[in-house]
């Protein structure tokens, strides 16, 4: 569960501990969204005249293509935060880092909240390993098997150093 009561919420803080489903609403169709559930522990509490402080965590895997070799990978993201809601019209909501909850809402939702830090958080390139050696940009032949037969490729430009005329 990512949405809490209000006024609950005004005389005690919550333990949270839910998912977010890479199937929920709040992902757009080409939001890189996480395989399987998103995983979200922390606390959210009262901070003030209708302002809620959430501290905690995400964890979850993105797919994607290794950037280097085009391999299918996976990685795994997890994110400490540290999440402010206050309504629309308080003097902190104007401040880039502050959520914005319609005053007559009766719950605070913490899932679009969490969708932008997974977008923030989720890397735009991954890799399958730290030291992935591409593909050949010749023969297109993946290097992490091997090498691939095609000659050393000589950069004109240093051609002159090349030769050995003694």
């Amino acid at each position: 569960m990512l949405s809490f009561d209000r006024s609950s919420l005004e005389t005690k803080a919550v333990r949270v501990d839910g998912k977010l489903a890479s199937d929920d609403p709040v992902w757009l169709e080409d939001d890189p969204r996480p395989v399987g559930d998103l995983i979200v522990t922390g606390r959210l509490s009262a901070a003030g005249d209708d302002k809620f402080y959430f501290s905690g965590q995400m964890s979850g895997e993105v797919a994607g293509e290794c950037r280097r070799c085009l391999t299918p990978t996976r990685v795994k993201v997890s994110e400490e935060l540290q999440l402010l809601f206050a309504d629309e019209g308080d003097e902190e909501s104007d401040e880039s880092d502050v959520y914005v909850l319609d005053p007559r809402a009766m719950t605070v939702d913490l899932r679009p909240a969490l969708r932008e830090q997974w977008l923030l958080a989720a890397p735009g390139f991954a890799l399958c390993r730290e030291d992935c050696k591409g593909l050949c940009p010749r023969c297109g032949a993946d290097l992490n098997l091997g090498p691939c037969g095609c000659p050393p490729e000589v950069d004109p430009r240093w051609a002159a150093l090349q030769r050995t005329d003694g």
